[in-house]
């Protein structure tokens, strides 16, 4: 078995073999979560702005300042429409952030925000947004406490964006990586996936279809904190841009292992499903914005759906699939049709702008 040192290693040589932006121009493929956005984000932003910090690509960074362990992340929300069922950009920027720092074994506390506006906008629909952010914080048991406010043009935006910076305090002892998954390890998800991204596809109403789906935007930190009260967690994503799958391929290759996923197990809602089906869109690349995807000791599977169990967001938690060892780098799904077939990394998303 790999040392822990050895993978890093690997990493670290494959990260610096200078992946190279083949397009001339920035296409939404760069934006979505898949390998386009890896490339865009190795080649240009890693290559110049490399350090210690930066490079694991965590959720967040893992900082010590003053003799204290932080964890920092920040994420910028373009989502359309901006209203939704079950959410608006509002709640999805603070809980997206939230979860960043939950999913990294931080306790969130501290956000900024950042406002983009559109010559234009509607004063009236930036106060619903701030009240749902209110109301997001205080469940997520943050504070918003500096931000900013940009106006662009009439026909330069798109009414609003917005970008948050989330700092958390993380435990001395807990030492959580992708990097760190190993065979034999249990993978489990949270909760029935893609019903964010299924939602905001069906909101835009461009689609003859119609499905009670709400968002399953929401803070996870709670959730996350029941699930590290169980030993031998190795890992924790929140499953957003490019849904489980995209997640279990970056664990597949970081940890230089493979993923083998039962698809009868995955939690899909029957609308969700349904939507997917006829667009020919796999459920599993699609996003959540209420999930995340664990690895951890399999002799602790069971103890940790239950502890999920034991919280409405966690109702569904189960375990999906189990860390193999090969063939490495790869995510195998065992089809309910009895055959086996890879879940490789998208270059973009199907559904742009759900986040």
């Amino acid at each position: 078995m790999r040392t822990e040192d050895e993978v890093l290693d690997r990493i670290d040589r494959a990260r610096r073999r200078k992946p190279k932006v083949r397009e001339e121009r920035i296409t939404t493929a760069h934006g979505a979560g898949g390998k386009a956005s890896q490339t865009l984000v190795e080649a240009v932003f890693v290559d110049a702005f490399r350090n210690a910090l930066l490079e694991p690509l965590g959720d967040a960074a893992d900082l010590v300042l003053g003799g204290t362990r932080l964890a920092m992340t920040t994420d910028s929300f373009v989502v359309s429409p901006l209203f939704f069922p079950g959410g608006d950009i509002g709640d999805l920027a603070v809980n997206g952030t939230v979860n960043d720092l939950a999913v990294s074994g931080a306790t969130p506390a501290y956000l900024s925000c950042g406002f983009i506006l559109e010559e234009g906008f509607e004063v009236a629909e930036l106060r619903r947004i701030v009240a749902s952010m209110t109301r997001a914080a205080e469940r997520a048991g943050v504070s918003l406490v500096t931000g900013d406010t940009k106006v662009v043009g009439r026909n330069s935006g798109d009414g609003c964006y917005i970008n948050t910076t989330g700092v958390g305090v993380l435990p001395a002892d807990r030492a959580l990586g992708i990097h760190t998954a190993r065979p034999g390890d249990a993978v489990l998800v949270s909760g029935p996936v893609g019903d964010h991204g299924t939602t905001v596809m069906l909101a835009r109403g461009e689609l003859d279809i119609e499905a009670d789906l709400v968002s399953d935007t929401a803070p996870l930190n709670g959730l996350c904190a029941r699930l590290f009260d169980v030993p031998g967690v190795r890992a924790v994503r929140d499953a957003t841009r490019g849904g489980v799958a995209t997640v279990l391929n970056e664990i597949a290759r970081a940890a230089d292992v493979s993923v083998v996923l039962d698809e009868s197990a995955v939690p899909v809602r029957d609308e969700v499903r349904g939507a997917c089906e006829l667009l020919g869109i796999d459920p599993l690349y699609v996003a959540c914005e209420g999930r995340f995807v664990a690895v951890l000791d399999d002799a602790r599977a069971d103890e940790a759906v239950a502890a999920l169990r034991a919280d409405p967001l966690g109702a569904d938690a189960t375990v999906i699939g189990r860390i193999g060892a090969d063939p490495p780098g790869t995510v195998l799904l065992n089809t309910v049709f009895g055959g086996t077939r890879i879940a490789d990394l998208l270059v973009g998303d199907p559904l742009p702008r759900i986040c």
